[in-house]
């Protein structure tokens, strides 16, 4: 019988140096970024790459503020910046609801599959007419990006402490009017992207309510900036892993209160509760509040002309560079873990603004190291 197929193999062979009849094959078998830049000759293929922002001219790719779901660009590194490494997609419509990254922008850095024609979008090189994407979706980002934790392997306690400090403190460092952006993007409603969502009251506002009037929100400093007198200088008071939009009336109602448990409601802030020496958020996001207080502690250690800040287990710190309670904070990390809205938090202060990260969200276990 295999004799009857030879000639139709040999026939398929020969279709194939001559480039005709191979597009089912192009299709099954994924290609690099690289590899489709290179191949730009109409056939079809499957491409796996990164998204690293949206094209909106030949040499342009913005990487936030998407101002629709029409293109994606991909590249074969989530940290590349450069156009000429990226392959630029075009959505057709029946994908821009799952892939657009103006409904999407969680998608940035994300790594997916797309397969199309390659062929030029926006005289560039590029994928046209998909007929499917895969991956990416509404996953969580992976925990380890590469080898960069690679400093505090194998390491505990004080030590740990010290390497996670050597690798956060390299970061890009944004002034206090750029944090304004920065929040509409790290802090955007995953169910409208007009909106940004308040850290405390939960609240879904308006994108274009920032301000200081009543029912504005505004850039609310977790760790207290009065607890070390950093005030909104480059540096603790302008690190957006810890600075959250928050309602004018409730960040107001926070003050520079320690956390504990206990109180009385707070007003427009359901869940939340106060007293005079202490405040609780919601329930939902105590976890993410402890994680914030943990990254600050281990970010600035005294050596970069800002105060060395610590935790301890006191209330009523007042202008001291302590904030508390630490066993209250450990067991609100313990009881809310992270969840999949603080995880793309932590990846796109990462990969758009800062490019450092909260060990603690990756590694929720280093808490009891450090603080056992």
């Amino acid at each position: 019988m295999s004799r009857l197929f030879r000639p139709a193999l040999l026939v398929t062979a020969v279709l194939a140096l001559l480039g005709f009849g191979i597009t089912p094959s192009n299709a099954a078998t994924s290609i690099t970024v690289a590899t489709a830049i290179g191949r730009q000759d109409g056939s079809t293929a499957s491409v796996t790459g990164y998204v690293v922002g949206q094209p909106t001219a030949t040499t342009t790719v913005v990487r936030s503020n998407f101002p629709n779901d029409y293109a994606l660009a991909l590249a074969d590194s989530a940290s590349q910046t450069s156009t000429s490494a990226m392959l630029y997609v075009q959505i057709p419509t029946a994908f821009r609801a799952s892939y657009g990254l103006q409904s999407n922008p969680s998608l940035l850095g994300k790594q997916i599959t797309v397969t199309g024609t390659l062929t030029a979008y926006f005289s560039h090189p590029g994928l046209k007419n998909a007929t499917a994407f895969t991956g990416g979706g509404g996953t969580d980002p992976g925990p380890d990006p590469g080898d960069y934790y690679a400093g505090a392997e194998g390491k505990t306690g004080a030590a740990l402490k010290s390497a996670l400090h050597t690798i956060i403190s390299s970061q890009t460092k944004l002034s206090y009017d750029q944090v304004w952006d920065a929040l509409k993007v790290t802090d955007q409603d995953p169910s409208n992207s007009s909106n940004v969502i308040e850290i405390y009251s939960g609240r879904s506002i308006s994108k274009t309510l920032n301000g200081g009037d009543a029912d504005d929100w505004n850039r609310e400093h977790v760790w207290a900036k009065s607890h070390g007198d950093f005030g909104t200088a480059t540096g603790p008071g302008t690190d957006i892993h810890h600075l959250r939009p928050e309602d004018v009336t409730v960040n107001s109602a926070r003050g520079n209160l320690d956390f504990d448990n206990g109180g009385t409601a707070v007003a427009q802030c359901s869940g939340c509760t106060a007293d005079s020496d202490s405040f609780a958020p919601r329930a939902a996001v105590r976890g993410d509040v402890a994680r914030m207080i943990f990254y600050m502690a281990v970010r600035y250690e005294g050596d970069d002309g800002f105060a060395n800040l610590e935790l301890n287990n006191s209330v009523g710190n007042g202008t001291a560079p302590y904030i508390g309670k630490l066993t209250v904070l450990k067991a609100w990390a313990a009881a809310d873990p992270p969840d999949a809205f603080e995880k793309n938090r932590n990846e796109v202060i990462y990969s758009q603004f800062q490019h450092n990260r909260n060990p603690f969200i990756d590694h929720p276990e280093w808490i009891a190291s450090i603080w056992p």
